[in-house]
């Protein structure tokens, strides 16, 4: 035994000498109420409601572990007729460093046996080697000593300043000892106590206190973090009326055993979430210089008035605040878990549990009490119950690729007449008294009408033709613009083959498109968020089609007055434009191309006149080089006259042909501003 661990086992002798009692009365787990009622629910938590009889004032401890202190805090209700003021009380997160730190006795960090008692040093003992000595601690050192085969070794030695003079005492001879400080005692006993509450770095004690006198009832209820509870289906189809049987998978992943315990299965989706409570929160404050010295700023303050309802103290905000706080984070009052409580013993019986309506959830409560050991799993009878079933071959148009051959799902379609909400979960389907395959079920509501596939149709084959076109429906011209109305079909046909020697049930399921008109079939028998089901039937040895039309209506709006040419030529020979429109175009076309020529014939006279002009301005500076007098000047000043002849003509015909593009171009754009065709 090293040293440390030898002195803790005297202190622990020590502490149990004079503490025993305490410790029988603070650390048995097992006075707390037995568990009395339990609640799964699918959204990952539980809902544990203890029950049972205290006499008088009562403590009881409430281990949990660490992760489900946020939810005990935030969820715990009791129900106590005896008192006014239970309690619970808890060491904090960073309680136990901080209270070993501040007692007499300071066993924080795990000291050594020097540390302690060095720490102590002042302090009088009561120590037995095995006489009696009484002294102060001086300290504790360690020196080498030499036994009798001459081998040396650690000895820890304890001085002590006693009456007689300074007595060096080994450790190995002192059997027992005490302080003669009873505050130091306590301490030990505190600290000791922390300890061992702590020793699981997992698990923490919560003490709930209930004060009172009498003998009574109590209950007390929380909700914290459990294993979803699981649901698991049979569906036999072999009888006349298939049979449905529900069984529910649950988990006792606790410390503690469900013995007899009322136990409720709760499907649905509340909102469940996590704060954290049980963390102490620290906020971080300004720091304010001291106001000892300087000046003050000027300020200026606004008028006000007070009204008689806004006469409240700043102390009574803050309360205000906290009440609004707590009851937006109180647990279900008692009054309503009674109210659940009785709504779950209410409703129809299946098997061995009881549904119920539990607000917008679903509650199955098994009837008879539950045993489960901690660490064990169970699975319960939840429901069994005969359904009108329909057995099914459905063909999914979304998975048939064009000419890709494929086989459809063997399905059961079956109608939850239960009167139960069924939770979602897999479904082993039977069929001619053996195995037919497994299934999945989505949550499902009481009425609902639900298809479920549990393998291939073997014998039935299927493929799928795709094809599309476009046609113009409807063309309208009105205030130069052309409203254009298209529709687009998509068309698919399904082909199957049953060589199977008996009739198939078959359901087609036709993906729709979006904001598109069924025109083929003229009806569906089913429509989801995205296709169709069509039924039909499948004769032994025969082939069937479906074919399906869909229309999609385009609209697109033109301006007439930017229409190229060319586009205005291909709208005229369009066949599928109405012949009153074809016109329309053909005369526009013909007013487009006198506009066209009327503005060439300008551009052309233009660059006439540009040309004149160049020419006159290389006749001036050669006049300039060549002098007025010269004969050759002369000759430059004759063909100077003669440009600007040519000029004058020239400009004279661009403004009668600008006259007359500008009166082209109106009688183009008037004409198709005008025109109302198909209106």
């Amino acid at each position: 035994m090293n040293k440390r661990c030898a002195f803790f086992f005297i202190l622990i002798l020590i502490w149990l000498s004079g503490g025993a009692a305490a410790f029988s009365a603070s650390s048995q787990s097992d006075t707390g109420l037995p568990i009395s009622r339990i609640a799964l629910f699918s959204s990952g938590v539980g809902f544990f409601e203890h029950k049972g009889t205290v006499a008088g004032t009562a403590t009881l401890p409430l281990p949990f572990a660490v992760d489900a202190l946020d939810d005990v805090l935030k969820s715990l209700i009791v129900h106590d007729p005896g008192t006014r003021s239970p309690l619970l009380t808890y060491p904090a997160e960073e309680t136990l460093e901080r209270t070993l730190k501040s007692l007499k006795i300071d066993l924080s960090g795990n000291p050594g046996f020097s540390q302690i008692l060095n720490n102590l040093r002042g302090a009088e003992l009561l120590v037995k080697t095995p006489e009696s000595i009484t002294g102060r601690i001086l300290g504790v050192e360690t020196r080498l000593v030499q036994d009798r085969d001459g081998s040396r070794r650690e000895e820890v030695f304890l001085s002590l300043s006693t009456p007689s003079g300074i007595r060096m005492l080994a450790l190995s001879e002192i059997s027992a000892f005490t302080f003669t400080d009873p505050k130091i005692d306590q301490d030990l006993g505190r600290a000791l106590d922390l300890i061992l509450s702590s020793r699981d770095d997992q698990t923490r004690n919560l003490f709930l206190h209930l004060p009172g006198d009498t003998k009574r009832a109590v209950s007390f209820a929380y909700v914290i973090p459990a294993p979803v509870w699981k649901v698991s289906y049979r569906l036999d189809l072999s009888a006349s009326k298939p049979l449905l049987q529900g069984w529910a998978i649950v988990d006792n992943t606790g410390d503690a055993d469900w013995e007899n315990v009322e136990l409720s299965l709760v499907t649905g989706r509340p909102v469940s979430f996590v704060q954290n409570l049980y963390q102490p929160y620290h906020l971080s404050r300004p720091v304010i210089p001291l106001a000892i010295a300087g000046y003050a700023e000027a300020a200026i303050f606004e008028s006000g008035l007070l009204g008689a309802d806004d006469q409240i103290t700043a102390e009574e905000k803050m309360m205000d605040r906290a009440r609004v706080a707590m009851a937006a984070s109180a647990p279900m009052p008692r009054k309503a878990i009674a109210q659940q409580s009785g709504a779950m013993a209410m409703g129809q019986s299946y098997e061995t549990t009881k549904g119920t309506a539990a607000g917008d959830q679903f509650a199955f409560t098994v009837k008879n009490p539950v045993s489960l050991p901690r660490q064990q799993s169970a699975m319960i009878p939840m429901v069994a119950v005969t359904l009108d079933v329909k057995k099914l071959s459905v063909f999914s148009g979304e998975k048939a690729a064009a000419g890709q051959i494929l086989h459809p799902f063997l399905c059961a379609e079956l109608v939850n007449t239960t009167g139960m909400k069924l939770p979602a979960g897999p479904i082993t389907v039977f069929d001619g008294g053996t195995y037919a395959g497994d299934a999945l079920v989505a949550f499902l509501p009481e009425n609902e009408k639900r298809l479920i596939a549990f393998g291939e149709d073997l014998s039935v084959t299927g493929f799928a033709d795709a094809a599309s076109r476009q046609e113009i429906s409807r063309v309208v011209l009105s205030k130069g613009v052309m409203t254009l109305s298209r529709r687009r079909l998509y068309e698919r046909t399904y082909t199957f083959k049953n060589t199977a020697a008996t009739r198939r049930n078959l359901v087609v399921e036709h993906p729709f498109t979006p904001q598109a008109k069924l025109v083929k079939p003229s009806k569906y028998d089913e429509k989801t968020g995205n296709l169709y089901r069509f039924s039909m039937a499948l004769a032994a040895g025969q082939e069937a089609r479906l074919e399906v039309l869909e229309e999609l209506p385009l609209t697109e709006s033109i301006s007439l007055t930017r229409m190229p040419p060319a586009t205005l030529l291909s709208y005229s020979q369009n066949k599928e434009i109405p012949e009153a429109v074809r016109k329309v175009f053909e005369r526009a076309m013909g007013l487009k191309h006198q506009a066209d020529t009327d503005e060439a014939d300008l551009k052309r006279l233009q660059t006439q006149r540009d040309d004149a002009l160049e020419r006159q301005d290389r006749i001036r500076k050669n006049l300039e080089a060549a002098g007025n007098t010269s004969d050759q000047g002369k000759a430059y000043l004759k063909r100077l006259s003669d440009e600007d002849q040519v000029i004058d003509r020239l400009e004279g015909e661009i403004a009668a042909a600008q006259k007359k593009l500008e009166a082209s171009k109106a009688g183009y754009e008037t004409y198709l501003l005008e025109i109302s065709v198909g209106g």
